[in-house]
């Protein structure tokens, strides 16, 4: 009955409700804004915080290319933002893909449809006994996050075909060659060359390497070896030297590094060959036919 009353008088007062409903009305939008202040300000400043350690972790996790004049914040950048596709996740594709993902390449693409197998455990460092029959390209990926989270990593368990070379090899900058067999090798030729795409090639047997770039209207590696004879051996005939596919990897991975920052002098019209048993390195012109 009482509440009645007071609701009646408050009805039959305009003058209260002409200043009470507006009162009412800013109070509620000051504790809504209020409130949204309150729950707005902190994830404002996790996410300046984060702008800021984000910054701060680019600048020391590439400190020491930051120091190279010819590679410094805008060099990196441009790593950053590059895409690069790896075809083979094996003795070769391990060191690329490892120093690759390291320097900060924004997106790598690993393409490969075998499986980790003990015996490719003596030379192709990036996986490791607990990887044994997982497939190659995931195994390889879950290693590349562990190193760098800020690496975008595509993981392809395909075999690389005429039928998808194209699509598999769309978006990228650059491409490297790390497969083990020659029919392959010639596919991503051909392919990299009607695409236009600069590819790095490498090889590898027993004791020896070898290294070569192409870019558009360069020598390419149907130059180097004018047919697919067995006269381009590979480690899976003949084996090979455990530390081979690091050292040749390894300059797999700095060609595509020099090229994507656009610095030095790439492996054009020529290949580079090394021979572990003397240790040393060769240099031979490749002629464009």
């Amino acid at each position: 009955g009482t509440r009645l009353q007071i609701y009646a008088e408050i009805s039959n007062n305009q003058h209260f409700l002409s200043h009470f409903i507006p009162f009412f009305i800013s109070t509620c939008a000051s504790r809504v804004f209020y409130l949204a202040l309150v729950v707005t300000i902190p994830f404002f400043m996790r996410k300046f915080a984060h702008m800021i350690t984000g910054n701060d972790n680019f600048h020391q996790r590439y400190k020491r290319h930051l120091m190279l004049p010819q590679v410094g914040e805008e060099g990196q950048r441009k790593l950053c933002n590059s895409s690069i596709a790896i075809i083979g996740a094996g003795g070769l594709g391990s060191p690329v893909a490892l120093y690759l993902a390291a320097a900060g390449i924004g997106h790598l693409r690993i393409i490969d449809n075998d499986r980790v197998d003990l015996s490719n455990l003596q030379r192709q460092v990036i996986h490791t006994t607990g990887d044994v029959d997982k497939e190659k390209a995931i195994s390889a990926k879950e290693k590349l996050a562990a190193i760098n989270p800020d690496v975008e990593v595509e993981s392809v368990c395909e075999y690389f075909s005429t039928e998808n070379a194209s699509a598999l090899l769309n978006g990228c900058d650059i491409a490297i060659d790390a497969t083990d067999n020659l029919g392959s090798k010639f596919l991503i030729n051909d392919s990299c060359v009607a695409l236009g795409l600069p590819f790095v090639h490498g090889a590898i047997n027993q004791f020896s390497g070898n290294v070569m770039t192409v870019l558009p209207g360069t020598a390419t590696l149907r130059d180097l070896f004018p047919s697919a004879t067995s006269d381009m051996k590979t480690s899976s005939c003949d084996g090979v030297l455990g530390a081979i596919p690091g050292i040749i990897g390894s300059i797999q991975a700095a060609e595509a590094l020099k090229y994507v920052l656009g610095i030095g002098e790439l492996l054009v019209n020529k290949v580079l060959t090394f021979d572990a048993l003397t240790m040393t390195f060769c240099k031979f012109n490749v002629t464009h036919r």
